[in-house]
């Protein structure tokens, strides 16, 4: 199965994506960060299960647009928010699956 995670490359792209009504995780991260490296690939495995099929997962590089991290509000790595017609509607800090996953399952059924 494809993996489908999109690491967005600009504020604009950003913007267009949160703002489009779709239901979407963010994982905001950093090259540099240990615990995002760590929950990155299962991160990628929530993308890639078919009950999520309707959720957008995407990454954004905040030391690349760090942009988009400040107007998120972002203060530590990795962090997750979650997204349903351009509102913010839930969010974690740190690197930890269950509650990863506890995230991605309540927006699933919003």
């Amino acid at each position: 199965m494809a993996v489908k995670v999109t690491e967005i490359g600009t504020t604009k792209d950003f913007n267009t994506l949160i703002d489009s009504g779709k239901k979407v995780v963010v994982d905001f991260f950093a090259d540099w960060c240990g615990p995002c490296k760590l929950i990155s690939p299962r991160f990628e495995k929530l993308a890639a299960m078919e009950e999520y099929a309707g959720i957008e997962f995407i990454k954004v590089n905040v030391d690349t647009l760090a942009e988009v991290g400040e107007k998120a509000g972002i203060r530590a790595m990795p962090t997750f928010q979650a997204y349903k017609d351009g509102e913010k509607v839930g969010e974690l800090t740190g690197a930890v699956p269950a509650k990863l996953d506890a995230l991605v399952e309540r927006l699933s059924k919003l």
